[in-house]
């Protein structure tokens, strides 16, 4: 799925601690099987699977099949949208620490 034909939002898709993981998980190899991911969480194969298409309808995981097993991996550049509204944050955050600063200053002059 190519990151102009995400189907679903990427916020939306990080927002459950469960779909985190998964991130977290595929982001320390290059590629893992149902089954091993299935293994790091107290839920069946089914559950984790739901996890996964909404990760891979949102962009964030690609899969491919060899033989009869699925492999799935990481694409995080659908990320970048996270980053980038986080940056904005950070950054209007830090104004206004400086802005309280300053009068704080101004006050006690």
């Amino acid at each position: 799925m190519s990151d102009n034909n995400q189907e679903r939002d990427v916020f939306d898709a990080i927002a459950d601690p469960t779909r985190r993981r998964l991130i977290q998980l595929l982001a320390q190899t290059e590629e893992l099987p149902l089954h091993e991911l299935t293994a790091q969480f107290q839920m069946g194969r089914t559950a984790v699977s739901k996890h996964l298409t909404i990760l891979k309808e949102a962009g964030l995981v690609l899969d491919r099949k060899v033989g009869r097993e699925t492999l799935f991996r990481l694409n995080a550049t659908p990320l970048r949208e996270v980053q980038d509204w986080v940056a904005f944050y950070s950054k209007f955050w830090s104004m206004n620490m400086l802005r309280l600063n300053q009068l704080i200053e101004e006050d006690e002059i």
